[in-house]
Formats: structure tokens, C-alpha cells, sequence
């Protein structure tokens, strides 16, 4: 008998392996057949977790853009109490990083395949991008105070690119290891913000 906790896991290996499926070759380049076999099910057994690939694709982007925003309002939540601009700041920083080093073909998948969403699917995520975007520019103002809301929306952008630019590194483990990765795109980040600040 399977479980609702191993349906779910199951739905989880699904996407991790369309997601990576779709980022090496394309969205239309992979097939429901291929998908299964990466999962070890048969193509035609993954409609009984999904309606087909452009429900995965859709799951797999808006459920992104909703795990972002939700990660960011609890660091904001758990800074409420210290009133530390920079360490709320560092805290979504770091966040963000988690999810750059960890989901990369999420990454790829959002550039190249968002267009192929349902006009209501990217409606969703444009909506969840932008509130995600707006919790960043609190933070960003409430430390860099000069910054107006226009530059501190721009840096934040121009700091997403930075963090989001991890699929195009040339190898994954060109640096010694992934905390030495990590702590060099925090520097960049914060660099970033510093620099916008004057």
C-alpha cells in the first residue's frame, strides 16, 4: 500500500528529474517516457502523480517562486525581533545562495521555459517573483537608508542576476568546495549593495 508520504516523495523525485531533464535538454526535447525511466517508473505510470509535462513544469516553477517567497517571509519573521538590518540582509542572502547552488536547473528551466507556462501559471509566478522582490528592497533600504526605493529595487535585481548566474559556471567545482562558492557570492552580494549605496 503506498502511503501519502511516499506519494509525495515520489512526486518530489519526479520533478527533481524533469526539472534536470528539462534543463539539459530543453522542455520539448524530453519525452513523459524519459522522465520515468529517470525515476524508474513506466512513462505512462507518471500520470497518476501528473497530468502531463506542462503540469511538472508548471509545479516545478511555481512551486519555486512560492518556496522563495515563503523561505524569505520566515527570515524576515525570525529578524523581526533583533532589529538587525544586517543580519537580515546576510539571512536572505544566504537563502537565496541555498537555492542557487542547490536548484540550478530550477534556474535554467525559469529562463528558458517561463513562456511555455499558462498565462494564469505565469501570472503566479510573476505575482510571487515581485512580493519576494519587495521583501528584499525592505531589507536593502532598511540598511542602505540612502538608497531609494527605485536603486534598491535595481540592485536587487542586478544581485538576483549575480546569485541566478550559477548554471553558467563553467564547472561546478571550480572552486574547493561548495562553502568556498557560497561565501564568495555572499561577498559579491553584499559588494553590490555597498557599491549601489555610493
Amino acid at each position: 500500500m503506498v502511503t501519502r508520504t511516499d506519494a509525495l516523495t515520489r512526486r518530489e523525485q519526479i520533478l527533481k528529474e524533469a526539472a534536470r531533464l528539462f534543463a539539459e535538454r530543453g522542455f520539448h526535447g524530453v519525452g513523459v517516457d524519459e522522465i520515468g525511466a529517470a525515476v524508474g517508473i513506466s512513462g505512462p505510470g507518471l500520470y497518476r502523480h501528473f497530468a502531463g509535462k506542462d503540469a511538472m513544469l508548471a509545479e516545478l516553477l511555481v512551486g519555486i517562486s512560492g518556496q522563495l517567497l515563503t523561505g524569505g517571509r520566515r527570515r524576515v519573521e525570525e529578524s523581526a525581533a533583533d532589529d538587525d538590518p544586517a543580519a537580515l540582509l546576510d539571512s536572505l542572502i544566504e537563502g537565496h545562495i541555498d537555492f542557487a547552488l542547490d536548484d540550478r536547473p530550477l534556474i535554467t528551466l525559469h529562463d528558458r521555459e517561463l513562456d511555455r507556462l499558462r498565462e494564469s501559471d505565469r501570472k503566479l509566478v510573476r505575482q510571487l517573483q515581485r512580493q519576494y522582490v519587495e521583501l528584499w528592497v525592505d531589507a536593502v533600504r532598511a540598511q542602505y537608508t540612502a538608497l531609494t526605493e527605485t536603486e534598491a529595487r535595481a540592485t536587487v535585481h542586478a544581485v538576483f542576476g549575480l546569485l541566478n548566474s550559477t548554471p553558467r559556471l563553467s564547472r561546478p567545482g571550480a572552486l574547493p568546495s561548495r562553502a568556498a562558492t557560497a561565501d564568495l557570492l555572499h561577498r559579491l552580494a553584499r559588494g553590490a549593495f555597498a557599491a549601489a549605496s555610493g
